[in-house]
């Protein structure tokens, strides 16, 4: 019996391919374990630390940060489509491109949240001149030279790249591959080559790379490829596998192309180099790392899940919670401020409830990557949803201010945001990859107490481990079963996510790795039941302020429902029709219980948007503002407070806020 159980599991788990087994590898496993697991540990979320400032990172912020917003023009930038010397000079002088780097390089040293709220203060004011300081700090050659680099690479490269004296870039993305490494046309060869007078042990390089951020302005070049060693110089193999290089720049081989990323202004474009030959030194890691670069990736590629495109998301979300707040509250139609219809209410609710959301899971992802762990599985999640989050609500402003909204000009609030919020979907694999493979695909392998464990003993033929792993996980699945009709709502949906993947598995085996939008569904479930513990740790870890609730409470309904959505669709889609329909009676016996947030809910979130207060300052605390009369955002926040005085100013600072700029 045994030895057939074990043959039947062969047959029906699905086959992983070289690269695949090293993605999921890659990184660590986080609170989405507790997720997986039907009865999550809500004592140990509470245990993590809250992520905060330090003394000399609020220093930086306030005398380093703040004064570079008031400082941005972003209009002139867009306009130019380059951003000003005086800000390259800059981030030089301040280090800005060493916030990660350790102080003994000459780095400043700063934990993963002030990297994240730095970035999102900066991208509240301009997302272009964030995204150009935010890629040194993120997927650049310093975070690989970090985490592999040999001690001789660090002391050589670290302390030029903290003080700016060299620019980096990375280059992944491989025509026609995507951010595909597997099938990467790019290719490095193994041999000897005169080199500085010398004949020197290499690689030779050929490679086209496009969509690289700072390409054009780089001085050092992270390179990803695939090494081969015909003459087995280093080794017994030909093909050595995806490896990352160093190169300096300009090089006479390579040839730089600059794109046009939708008029923003941060340098990027396409590299192409013929017959570029490195010394073997050049290997991030030294020779020990050949072959290593695809796990190597992943976990840094983590990083900039984590940080950077959640912190952009945060910039286009405090924003647009600030500004379509104070434009509701001062535009009037039929003699009422806009913001009082329940049409508009409904748009600044979602924009407030959203953007609660994406502050929780950014604070929240920050946690474990300063702990030192690689969450590979949870940086998806947040990459994943918090710019999806972010497109939304920047729609909703947009839709709030109506035609002013598409009069471009200095005066405009919104269009550039509007424009640019594309970019970040489509950063270290577009969110249609990270949503429908990423999650679920890393997240069911690495997450699940058993599947994992069960494949390496089937792959080993170790009948007597599977033995014992399978009926544990058989008790697991009858326990979350039982879970379905007894738990909070929140253990419910994570009892149903674990019991309808072992179902999908018994039933379609393989073939779910093949049913995309099937297993992308229940990846959304393991993301909302993320995003709502985030929402749940943020609150509690700020006391539990009351003024709060009625942001909780929205986010749960939101997200509650999201769950159960996505369930639904499961199982009506679910290939066997009559083990869908036996799924959703099990997990919803009495119906959807779960609903959008109410009508009075909305309006409750909304007011909240409308008039100034701690709580708004607070909601949007890692968004640049000013009360400059001089600057349109200042205006703004000027002529709101002018009407919640009273002021007689206020008509005049009324209209000039009003006013569409033509040409």
């Amino acid at each position: 019996m045994n030895f057939n159980l074990l043959n039947f599991f062969q047959k029906r788990l699905p086959l992983l391919s070289p690269t695949e087994k090293i993605a999921i590898e890659a990184g660590d496993t986080w609170w989405e374990g507790e997720l997986f697991s039907g009865n999550p540990d809500w004592d140990q979320l509470y245990q993590f630390s809250r992520p905060s400032l330090s003394s000399e990172e609020k220093e930086f912020i306030t005398h380093k940060v703040l004064p570079l917003c008031k400082n941005i023009n972003d209009w002139e930038i867009f306009q130019s489509k380059k951003i000003p010397q005086k800000i390259w000079t800059y981030f030089k002088k301040e280090k800005f491109f060493g916030l990660v780097i350790p102080k003994r390089y000459g780095g400043l040293g700063f934990s993963a949240y002030a990297h994240s709220t730095i970035v999102s203060i900066l991208g509240s004011r301009s997302l272009s001149v964030a995204i150009g300081m935010m890629v040194p700090n993120s997927l650049g050659p310093a975070e690989l030279l970090l985490h592999y680099g040999t001690e001789e690479q660090k002391d050589k490269y670290l302390s030029s790249l903290a003080s700016g004296k060299d620019i980096p870039c990375f280059a992944l993305t491989s025509t026609d591959a995507g951010s595909d490494a597997s099938h990467m046309t790019d290719k490095g060869i193994i041999c000897y080559e005169e080199y500085q007078g010398k004949k020197t042990l290499g690689i030779k390089l050929n490679f086209e790379k496009r969509y690289i951020t700072l390409a054009p302005i780089a001085t050092i070049l992270g390179l990803a490829f695939k090494l081969y060693d015909p003459d087995n110089l280093i080794g017994q193999k030909d093909y050595v596998g995806i490896s990352l290089c160093l190169i300096s720049l300009p090089d006479s081989k390579i040839t730089i192309k600059k794109h046009d990323p939708l008029n923003l202004a941060f340098p990027n474009g396409s590299l192409h180099g013929q017959d570029v030959f490195v010394p073997i030194d050049n290997l991030i890691g030294g020779l020990k790392s050949a072959g290593h670069g695809w796990k190597m990736l992943m976990e840094c590629l983590s990083i900039g899940r984590s940080i950077s495109l959640p912190a952009l998301s945060t910039a286009i979300s405090q924003y647009c919670f600030r500004v379509a707040g104070a434009y509701a509250a001062i535009r009037e139609q039929f003699k009422h401020p806009i913001g009082h219809f329940e049409g508009i209410e409904q748009k600044l609710a979602y924009i407030g409830g959203l953007n609660y959301i994406i502050e929780s899971a950014r604070t929240f992802t920050t946690i474990p990557i300063d702990n030192n762990l690689r969450p590979a599985i949870a940086s998806a999640i947040t990459k994943y949803h918090l710019t999806e989050f972010a497109r939304n609500i920047i729609s909703h402003a947009m839709d709030i201010q109506g035609g002013r909204a598409i009069q471009m000009g200095p005066c405009n609030l919104l269009a550039i945001l509007h424009i640019a919020s594309p970019i970040a979907i489509t950063v270290e694999g577009a969110n249609i990859l990270t949503r429908n493979l990423m999650i679920f695909g890393q997240g069911i392998m690495r997450a699940h107490p058993f599947l994992k464990k069960e494949m390496e003993a089937i792959s080993n033929n170790n009948q007597k481990a599977f033995k014992i792993l399978f009926f544990q996980h058989i008790k697991y699945s009858i326990k979350n079963f039982f879970r379905l009709f007894y738990t909070s709502k929140l253990n419910r949906m994570s009892a149903a996510l674990a019991f309808c993947t072992d179902i999908s598995l018994l039933i379609l085996g393989g073939n779910l790795k093949r049913k995309e939008n099937l297993s992308a569904r229940l990846g959304d479930v393991l993301s909302y039941l993320y995003l709502a513990s985030s929402v749940i740790k943020y609150h509690v870890d700020h006391g539990k302020p009351q003024d709060e609730e009625i942001y909780v409470n929205w986010c749960m309904n939101y997200l509650l429902y999201q769950m159960q959505l996505s369930l639904n669709d499961f199982c009506h889609n679910f290939p066997n029709k009559y083990i869908g329909k036996i799924l959703n009676f099990l997990i919803f016996p009495l119906g959807k219980n779960y609903q959008l947030p109410s009508d009075e809910l909305n309006h409750q979130i909304a007011k909240t948007l409308l008039s100034p207060s701690k709580l708004r300052d607070k909601l949007s605390s890692s968004c640049y503002s000013n009360k400059d009369k001089d600057d349109i955002i200042g205006r703004l926040e000027n002529a709101l407070e002018l009407k919640f005085q009273n002021s007689d100013d206020y008509i005049i600072a009324q209209k000039d806020v009003l006013q569409v700029d033509s040409f």
